[in-house]
């Protein structure tokens, strides 16, 4: 099972937390995105090299 993370949604200015990610590689950084609970757009958020292989 993964891990619960805390997203910060810029459009609607409110925090989330989800235990339903994606964990997608982009220039060499891991990020954990899902889909936003306030529109159609995505949040990301950086994550550890360590947290990307514990819970890809």
């Amino acid at each position: 099972m993964k891990e619960e993370l805390e997203f910060y949604d810029v459009k609607s200015k409110a925090k989330f937390k989800v235990t339903e990610y994606d964990i997608r590689e982009k220039s060499g950084r891991f990020f954990a995105v899902t889909k936003s609970q306030a529109g159609p757009h995505e949040c990301w958020r950086v994550v550890s090299k360590d947290f990307a292989a514990k819970n890809k």
